[in-house]
């Protein structure tokens, strides 16, 4: 707990005025509260962050952290979670650093189903240096790297997620503050990969206010364990320059993950090992 008696920190907030990263502290926080009055302490939850604008947020916060190298939050928080599967671990990454460079780490942490939380800063632009394109510009954004605009049509990060077998996928937006807690809550709370896409405002590089109040609506979350109705409404929106953009969780699955698959082979090799002894005595 920092000095101000809050899980907030005193470090200097540097973030741009109207930046969306605020909104997702300010529901991140009242989640970590909520949690704590349900009997599950602070001390439990570790956070890891990328490189970007993001990454402060592990300043501003008095948790357990870890920063990563660039694009390299998932296999931190793996390591951390093998280690120590009662922990409860939350990667937060920008669109740059995880649809890029880490975007192999979050295909097969899906694929694992390794049991963590990521949650996307998703402001469709480099805002740390200054309006670079990544892998959910639009086509024809104009930044500082691609005056001319990009020639490279959007990642539709949802198709990705489902096609990799998260179990667990959503939509989030930073001015939807409610929407944000219950879904931050409940991915906390899943039993598997988690993945969180936030459409958040960057105020300075890449405004999107206008056009997000415009287009998002909450999808209905009746069927959210059907896959292919996850599909189709994953398919509604490819961050282009039109809508309609569905919020809330898309999909919602148990299996079993990673830590619980390595706890079962270990438990297997135990039985095996005794049945060998058995029959050799």
């Amino acid at each position: 707990m920092s000095p101000n008696g809050t899980i907030v920190s005193d470090a200097k907030n540097t973030w741009c005025p109207g930046c969306g990263n605020f909104a997702i502290q300010h529901a991140f926080r009242y989640v970590i509260e909520e949690f704590e009055k349900e009997g599950i302490p602070k001390e439990r939850f570790v956070l890891v962050s990328g490189i970007g604008c993001h990454a402060k947020i592990a300043d501003y916060f008095s948790l357990n952290s870890f920063y990563s190298l660039h694009g390299r939050t998932i296999p931190v928080a793996t390591g951390i979670k093998m280690a120590n599967p009662d922990l409860k671990v939350v990667c937060f990454a920008g669109d740059g650093d995880l649809y890029a460079e880490g975007l192999d780490h979050l295909i097969h942490a899906a694929k694992r189903n390794i049991d963590i939380t990521v949650i996307c800063h998703n402001n469709r632009v480099y805002g740390l240096t200054t309006g670079q394109y990544t892998p959910t510009s639009p086509y024809g954004y104009r930044g500082r790297s691609t005056p001319g605009g990009i020639h490279e049509y959007p990642l539709n990060i949802i198709e990705v997620m489902l096609g990799s077998g998260a179990s667990f996928v959503a939509r989030a937006y930073s001015r939807n503050i409610p929407l944000l807690k219950r879904i931050f809550h409940e991915a906390i709370l899943h039993r598997g990969f988690a993945h969180i896409d936030v459409l958040q405002i960057c105020a300075t590089f890449f405004n999107m206010t206008s056009f997000y109040d415009e287009h998002v609506y909450e999808t209905s979350e009746a069927n959210v364990s059907q896959f292919d109705v996850a599909c189709r409404t994953g398919q509604q929106w490819n961050y282009s320059d039109h809508g309609p953009i569905p919020l809330g969780i898309f999909y919602k699955t148990e299996r079993p993950s990673l830590p619980e698959k390595r706890e079962e082979r270990t438990i297997d090799r135990k039985k095996v090992i005794q049945d060998i002894l058995i029959r050799n005595s």
